[in-house]
């Protein structure tokens, strides 16, 4: 069997600090917290775009970590998903959209 960083998904902490890998992690956390929301409120990818006026292919790309989280960008999809977007980086994970309290 062989050994390395990929064979048992332990990273090593000089990884974990890399820009190009905590940036990566940002973009995962942020499609997953994009898709469980869209989930919880039972829609499409589809519905999810027309309600923040963007094309289909951008959420399925969102979804697909690959966009980063601008400011602008989760602003638009918080409104769209009736939300509140947080973020705590002492957190795994650090991103999250939470219902806005009434």
């Amino acid at each position: 069997m062989s050994s390395g960083c990929h064979t048992s998904w332990k990273v090593p902490p000089e990884h974990r600090e890399d820009p190009a890998y905590r940036a990566a992690g940002r973009r995962m956390d942020f499609a997953q917290a994009v898709y469980n929301r869209r989930s919880e409120l039972g829609w499409t990818t589809s519905e999810l775009a027309r309600r923040a006026g963007m094309p289909e292919a951008d959420i399925d790309s969102i979804e697909a970590s690959g966009v980063d989280p601008t400011l602008e960008l989760t602003e638009q999809l918080a409104a769209a998903l009736k939300s509140a977007a947080r973020f705590t980086p002492d957190t795994q994970p650090e991103f999250h959209f939470e219902d806005l309290k009434a």
